[in-house]
């Protein structure tokens, strides 16, 4: 009962998280240190819902995951990098963050969508498992080619962050899901979805609490930052569902597409901004939290009446 009020009101308790670290940041930002290890707990009860069989399907019918893995890692990142030098030159910082917005992996709660939808599970697992397992390599890879000559990164710490936080936890979900019993896996499963979103809840107040003393220092431009994180959070699904229509893919894999390229693993992108960079690094993606799900429902529904049509017609 608790997780279905939860799972309904979730597009709007996260950006409600955000505005509570931002009114109790005296508080709460005690909390830091607690972050990686719930961040680590989430991740593993999403993983529960993944297999090693899910990457099957990534190997029989690789081309919309390359394509969702392009936009996640290519498009939108140089996307970002480019609308920040132009709406921000010279401010590594906002640029940084930018970057890292949309260069984390996709999150599990795309899977949470793609399902509702009824999108392709087995794509949306599989881009997930992947994206997930790169993610050490890939975001401080990433960040590195398109920032790192004029930002100091700490790359082996962050490597090491995105092991604990993502690849460790998803693995050992995705060990519990192959070799327990589907009723031990489904139970554990159940048991632990409310306390992954109130978890959730909880990480985005407390980093948001770390990030509130620094944006009394950004009063004037930080209206231009939220359309501008807004735009870029809104292009992710567009794009996403503009190039599946492109390239002629099924509705349910047009579906996923859609979601992976829209949804990003915030909560991840904001520990690591707080834990590897300037403050203001952090700011783009605490923005970013204020959208991602709200966008994701709006998404939703459009998916829903293009299809109501489509069926009409």
């Amino acid at each position: 009962m608790i997780n279905k009020v939860l799972t309904k009101y979730m597009p709007f308790l996260t950006p409600t998280s955000v505005l509570l670290g931002f009114l109790l940041a005296d508080m709460l930002h005690h909390g830091e240190a607690l972050v990686p290890w719930i961040f680590a707990c989430m991740t593993f009860a999403g993983s529960l819902s993944a297999s090693f069989k899910s990457l099957l399907h990534a190997v029989k019918n690789p081309g919309p995951m390359l394509l969702s893995l392009a936009i996640l890692h290519v498009m939108m990142p140089l996307i970002a990098l480019g609308l920040g030098h132009l709406f921000f030159p010279g401010d590594l910082f906002t640029i940084t963050g930018l970057v890292l917005l949309t260069a984390i992996p996709t999150g599990i709660t795309a899977f949470v969508w793609v399902a509702m939808q009824e999108g392709d599970i087995g794509l949306t697992l599989s881009t997930i498992l992947v994206g997930t397992l790169l993610s050490p390599i890939l975001v401080p890879f990433i960040l590195h080619l398109l920032v790192g000559g004029e930002v100091q990164m700490e790359i082996l710490p962050m490597m090491e962050g995105l092991l604990w936080m993502i690849v460790v936890p998803s693995l050992a979900g995705m060990v519990v899901h192959q070799f327990c019993s589907k009723e031990i896996t489904s139970k554990l499963s159940t048991n632990l979805a409310p306390f992954s979103k109130l978890g959730l809840i909880c990480v985005v107040s407390i980093n948001s609490s770390l990030v509130a003393p620094h944006l009394h220092e950004f009063e004037v431009s930080i209206l231009v930052k939220v359309v501008l994180v807004f735009c870029l959070s809104f292009c992710g699904y567009l794009l996403s569902w503009l190039l599946g229509k492109l390239f002629r893919y099924q509705r349910r894999e047009i579906v996923s597409i859609t979601f992976i390229g829209g949804m990003r693993n915030i909560s991840a992108g904001v520990v690591l901004a707080v834990s590897f960079f300037p403050a203001p690094v952090a700011i783009p993606v605490v923005i970013g939290m204020l959208f991602q799900q709200v966008l994701a429902a709006v998404f939703s529904s459009l998916l829903k009446k293009m299809e109501v049509q489509k069926a009409a017609a």
